[in-house]
């Protein structure tokens, strides 16, 4: 096998087959916030995703949505990334490069619980987003205007996760001082403009189908910049002044 088959053979390939109802992916996310330790830094994330997964779940059932079912497998889809990265890091594999900081650094005592909680939500949105609204196409055989309005109501409730986070999360008043170094890491990282990356990488993907290996290459790059996001998120700050 050539160098260049042996990449082509390693490389992820879109999703599919049908995913995880979301009323199943809800049943793990359940499951996971009853066995992780409460400061494991994925049982943090896990928590937050919980709630905005069950938040988007009554909407889908209360008819939010413009287009319900597509919502609905887009929802199953994006869910079921973040647990397969869960599962392959109880497997003993690796998961994708946007998860390794989160799952390397879960236990480390230096690291705040808002710092666990964006890192997830980085991986989650700045590397599966954009997957699952490629797969939920391929899947449907729709184009992306399908999605396109129903991505701005998930990203509503996205943005009430995002001040969930900044409220119940951050430590004491104390870090109100502009000087401090979580204030200063928390404020640098935009859940809007990391949905905006999400769609243009989207559309990227979706103009790349009839060119997988450049897809898949695209893809890589994307995973492991944002891995790279979710380690300067998890800079251990405590005992710094």
């Amino acid at each position: 096998m050539t160098q260049t088959e042996h990449r082509s053979a390693t490389r992820p390939v879109p999703q599919r087959t049908a995913p995880p109802t979301v009323a199943q992916a809800l049943h793990r996310m359940v499951g996971l916030e009853r066995t992780l330790p409460e400061r494991d830094g994925v049982a943090v994330f896990n928590g937050v995703y919980l709630a905005v997964t069950q938040e988007v779940a009554d909407r889908l059932a209360a008819g939010y949505f413009h287009q319900g079912p597509a919502a609905e497998e887009l929802a199953a889809r994006f869910a079921a990334r973040y647990l397969a990265a869960v599962d392959a890091a109880a497997g003993g594999r690796r998961p994708p490069a946007a998860w390794r900081p989160l799952f390397e650094l879960r236990r480390h005592p230096g690291v705040r619980p808002v710092q666990f909680a964006l890192a997830g939500i980085n991986a989650h949105i700045g590397n599966d987003l954009a997957l699952a609204l490629r797969d939920t196409c391929v899947s449907l055989g729709c184009a992306p205007g399908t999605l396109e309005a129903d991505f701005d109501r998930i990203g509503d409730v996205l943005t009430g996760l995002e001040e969930h986070i900044r409220e119940d999360l951050m430590p004491g008043p104390d870090l109100l001082d502009i000087a401090d170094p979580l204030t200063h890491l928390v404020g640098a990282w935009s859940l809007d403009r990391a949905r905006d990356a999400a769609w243009g990488s989207f559309r990227a993907l979706w103009g790349l189908r009839e060119q997988p290996d450049l897809a898949r290459e695209f893809a890589e790059r994307v995973d492991a910049s944002i891995g790279l996001v979710g380690r300067v998120l998890l800079t251990p700050l405590v005992g710094v002044a």
